[in-house]
């Protein structure tokens, strides 16, 4: 099974750190990097707002938790935005691809 993570980085620097690291480790396929993300959230007891770059990644699911791993090693949040989302169905050449390019 393939999945769609989505992370926010605090800037774009962050967000390139962040996706090239998982690219080169062979623990995702791809990311697709959205600048310019407002979000509205809950933290502290306050609601809060701020701009943020969204990371769209695809992986195979059994990296999942070394991309968590990962992720908060890189991550200045105390609490970052990682959350999965499962590819029930897709193009299998795209697919395969996913997985040939993530093999370790």
């Amino acid at each position: 099974m393939h999945l769609v993570i989505f992370v926010t980085a605090k800037d774009e620097a962050q967000a390139n750190s962040i996706a090239e690291r998982l690219v080169a480790d062979r623990l995702i396929a791809c990311a697709n990097i959205i600048l310019g993300v407002q979000s509205i959230f809950r933290w502290k007891e306050k609601v809060d707002r701020c701009q943020e770059v969204l990371l769209i990644l695809k992986a195979p699911r059994r990296h999942f938790s070394k991309i968590i791993q990962t992720i908060k090693a890189l991550h200045s949040y105390e609490v970052p935005e990682i959350i999965a989302l499962p590819i029930i169905s897709g193009n299998k050449d795209y697919l395969k691809w996913m997985t040939e390019v993530t093999a370790k």
